[in-house]
């Protein structure tokens, strides 16, 4: 039969007790035994003159009284010993179950909440009590366990979800282009097509498969942005934002849209890639849904330990229930899911979410009064070592 431990602890507890009286028995009676009897005899006339007792020979049969008194006492002392030592015994055991009990406590509480955790439920955490001890170090390192174990199955699942969201998009927004390009092929291969309908049909095949191919590009990078930020580095969104800017200038100049900056320093710390991808999609959604003398206005800044993006355009006017429907893959300004024949793949939005996202930033989208949108993306901020004097921009 195995022993639980709270057993195993009270038998060698119990060990210990009947170990040391048998011993602290024995070496008694040893000493007893060892120990001479003395007799002493005083003279039964008294004190001599000076008033000292004297010590008188010792009679035979005194010497054997002596040695008799000392066999009994001898001989009744292990009995009598025996049975204290049995009662001890007894006693010690139960003290040292229920002390055993009391020292076991803390890792039964531990057991118990390791069994109630599972895969879906993850939330719970095992007491740690006080004073500071072994036990309290083990329910520490439990807890310190189970956090690494929930943050791993939360990175799982936002993997698992990201493939699953990639796979539904690619398949839905593939089967437009993949449809367009059978037709074109079907449609032109029945009967004896000329060069011209040849040519035809090789241009509607490669418009489908640039559509494809800009649509899998924006499903990789949603995916790699919804999968978190790999290495960090510093950054300035003042920076990344003016480079932004600087690179959508003739196209702002061309479609008759004022640009507006004021950049302060927003130093943080991520993906350079992501964020300037970040800025990227928000500047060209400003441009791209905006109107013929329409205008955009950048700023960015710190406020307390944030790093603050903000960025307004003009353009349609946009329910305001509806605007968070914007955050979702390939839905457009008008809330329409994106056409095979749209300049625009309905990405940018949620690509932005899921960079901010990453970087664990906040996200704010409101619709503006007059038509167009303000976004507002705020992220950790980094210590500032630079100038902050502002840069003013204005671009028509």
């Amino acid at each position: 039969m195995r022993l639980t431990a709270r057993a195993r602890l009270a038998v060698l507890q119990t060990a210990l007790v009947l170990a040391a009286g048998a011993a602290l028995t024995g070496l008694t009676y040893l000493l007893m035994k060892r120990r001479p009897a003395l007799v002493t005899h005083l003279d039964p006339d008294g004190p001599d003159a000076q008033g000292t007792l004297r010590l008188v020979p010792q009679p035979q049969d005194l010497r054997e009284l002596a040695d008799r008194v000392q066999a009994d006492t001898l001989s009744a002392l292990l009995p009598q010993a025996g049975l204290a030592l049995a009662v001890v015994t007894a006693l010690a055991a139960v003290l040292a179950w229920l002390v055993a009990g009391r020292v076991l406590r803390p890792i039964r509480v531990i057991s118990s909440a390791a069994r109630r955790l599972s895969a879906e439920n993850l939330t719970e955490r095992v007491p740690v009590t006080a004073p500071a001890d072994e036990l309290s170090a083990l329910a520490g390192t439990v807890n310190d366990m189970l956090d690494r174990i929930q943050r791993g199955v939360a990175e799982r699942d936002r993997a698992l979800d990201g493939q699953r969201l990639f796979t539904a998009n690619a398949a839905h927004e593939l089967r437009t282009p993949l449809t367009t390009a059978r037709t074109a092929i079907d449609v032109t291969l029945d009967g004896r097509p000329s060069r011209e309908e040849l040519l035809a049909m090789a241009g509607d095949v490669r418009d489908a498969v640039e559509h494809m191919q800009r649509v899998l590009d924006g499903l990789l990078l949603l995916a790699r942005s919804q999968a978190g930020a790999g290495p960090r580095e510093a950054a300035d969104l003042a920076a990344i934002t003016a480079e932004a800017l600087d690179a959508a200038q003739e196209r702002a100049a061309a479609a008759g849209i004022a640009v507006r900056a004021r950049l302060r320093p927003a130093p943080v710390t991520g993906e350079p890639v992501l964020l300037e991808r970040l800025v990227g999609n928000l500047v060209d959604n400003a441009l791209r849904h905006n109107h013929t003398g329409g205008h955009i206005v950048v700023e960015t800044c710190t406020a307390g330990a944030r790093a603050v993006l903000r960025i307004g355009n003009t353009g349609r006017e946009i329910v305001p229930e509806a605007v968070r429907t914007l955050l979702e893959p390939f839905v457009r300004g008008h809330l329409t899911r994106v056409r095979a024949d749209s300049p625009g793949l309905g990405l940018g939005l949620s690509i932005v979410r899921a960079i901010t996202q990453a970087h664990q930033g906040n996200l704010a989208i409101t619709a503006r009064p007059g038509g167009g949108l303000d976004i507002t993306i705020d992220l950790a901020a980094r210590e500032r070592t630079h100038d902050s004097t502002p840069l003013t921009r204005t671009a028509r």
